[in-house]
């Protein structure tokens, strides 16, 4: 069994709480990854609607909390991870956090929401189909025009074939992480959500 691991929280109102996440199968985001993504999204997290998928420890979510963003939803399917965030949303006394226990394809497999999220964490487990089946299903009504999609994977394996209306804007990798951030351009035939 794995000790509880900590991370902190980067910058904006929580900027340097440290939590710990419970020691579950979970790979957060590095520090290093997360401080460039948010320096890429740092012009469009502030009153965002954000979507966590795979939340695992909650990092993502949490740092766009701390830098403002007005909602979080996060989805992650192990209860102890669910749990853990929903008591530092608690502690924090964080509003705007949403914490659902569940399967992140299930999640999106239900009818898209009545407002669409402007940025989607996606960080699957790596070597798993996920990512390409949840950027499908995003891609049919659950993105707002101009929304950012953050995606994670090991650097070993090549994306998945993404949505066309997809446009990758900005790419980096460290260590054994590739990441990446896209653009999302709605088509003139899709339904608005």
């Amino acid at each position: 069994m794995r000790p509880e691991r900590t991370l902190r929280i980067i910058a904006g109102q929580w900027r340097g709480r440290k939590f710990r996440f419970p020691p579950i199968d979970i790979r957060p985001t590095p520090d290093r990854v997360r401080e460039t993504l948010f320096n890429w999204l740092q012009t469009r997290i502030e009153g965002a609607r954000c979507l966590d998928l795979f939340a695992g420890s909650g990092a993502l979510g949490l740092e766009a909390l701390s830098r403002g963003a007005a909602e979080v939803t996060f989805i992650e399917q192990e209860r102890t991870a669910t749990r853990a965030i929903e008591k530092l949303l608690t502690e924090w006394q964080a509003s705007g956090g949403h914490v659902l226990c569940g399967d992140a394809q299930g999640f999106l497999a239900a009818r898209p929401p009545a407002r669409a999220f402007d940025i989607v964490f996606l960080d699957p487990p790596y070597g798993s189909s996920a990512l390409a089946a949840c950027a499908r299903r995003l891609d049919a009504g659950w993105l707002t025009t101009g929304a950012r999609i953050y995606v994670e994977h090991a650097r070993r394996e090549a994306l998945p074939a993404l949505p066309a209306a997809w446009q990758e804007l900005r790419s980096g990798h460290a260590g054994e992480v590739g990441y990446h951030l896209f653009g999302y351009t709605r088509t003139g035939s899709e339904t608005t959500a």
